[in-house]
Order: C-alpha cells, then structure tokens, then sequence
C-alpha cells in the first residue's frame, strides 16, 4: 500500500543510490583531464568544457539522474567535478555515437566507468593552457622587476661603454675573457 502512496519516490531514491555507485567508479578514476584542479564549476564554464551550451546543459540535467549540480547561495548551478565528467560521457554517447536520450540513459545504467568521454573543448584547454603561460610570465615578470642587477646599463650602450672604461677598457676586457655578452640582460624600455 505504501508502494501506491508514494510511486516517484520509491523510483528516484532506487535510481539515485544505483548510479552513485556507477557514478563514483568512473568518477574516482580521474581518467578526464579537464586543465584545472578546480573541484566545482559554474553552468558556463561546463557549457565551455562541454562544448554545448547551457540549455542543454540543462536539458540533460532533466534527463539523467547522474547530473545533480548543486545550487549556489545565489541559486546558480555549481557542477562537481563528476557531473562535469559525466556530462562529458552523456555528450560522447548522444554526440558521437548517436544514441538517443532513452539508449544513452540505458547505456550509462549498465555502467558510467564501460562510457568513454567525450574530449574537452579545445577552446577551454587553449584558455587553460594560456592562463598557466600567463601566471608563467607574470612570475617572470616580477623575478626580473626584483633583480637588482644593474639592467639599465645594458638598456644604455653609452652608460655600458662608461662603466666598463671606454673602449679601450672593454678591449682589455674581451682579451682576458673571450666573450663580450656577459653583459646583463636589457631591461624593456617603460615608455
């Protein structure tokens, strides 16, 4: 009697605790490089990695029981790194080899981890990839402007030419040392 008191119920919480177990086990393995160690994404930054956008993102949300995002405390969207991962599957499965919605759910109940991910989107890796150049430079950038080398000789050929004693002084030197670029690195101009 309870079971027609309560028929979406019983469904849902046997659905849910099924594809937890699916879920975790291809989750767990990390086999989905995504560029960043980020944990939890907001609904544009899936609809990047995804390569689709966000009403589907939403729309397959409704579909499969595996996408459970959570909600912000400004109710947004914030995908775990799993749903990210098993969005990337659902997308591989409709996508590449065009199941429909019914087969693809079908597939992903026999198992998420047997489901091969789709790729991420090249323009979220070429974003990635130029945030870490970025970072890269930045710490570059602050290393040279640290160095109290004397840089601004080498920005200044006559204040070099000085420093070293003319032109006579710096024959001097490249006879008792070979090579004349140990001179510091130019620094550039701040124009």
């Amino acid at each position: 009697m309870s079971a027609t008191r309560k028929p979406g119920a019983k469904p849902k919480t046997a659905r849910r605790g099924r594809t937890s177990k699916t879920a975790g086990a291809g989750a767990d393995d990390g086999d989905v490089e995504l560029g960043t160690d980020k944990l939890y994404f907001k609904i544009g930054e899936v609809a990047e990695i995804v390569d689709v956008a966000a009403h589907v993102l939403r729309y397959w949300e409704s579909e499969f029981s595996i996408i459970k995002p959570q909600k912000s405390r400004s109710q947004q969207r914030v995908y775990r790194r799993k749903d990210v991962e098993n969005l990337l599957r659902i997308k591989h499965l409709l996508y590449d080899r065009k199941f429909t919605i019914a087969g693809a759910r079908q597939e992903l109940r026999k198992g998420v981890a047997k489901v091969e991910p789709a790729p991420v989107s090249g323009l979220y890796r070429a974003r990635q990839s130029l945030a870490r150049v970025r970072e890269q430079l930045d710490l570059l950038a602050a290393a040279v402007r640290a160095d109290p080398e004397p840089a601004h000789l080498a920005s200044d050929p006559a204040a070099f030419m000085r420093s070293v004693g003319g032109a006579r002084g710096l024959l001097e030197a490249e006879a008792a040392n070979p090579s004349i670029l140990d001179r510091p690195e130019r620094r550039p101009s701040s124009d």
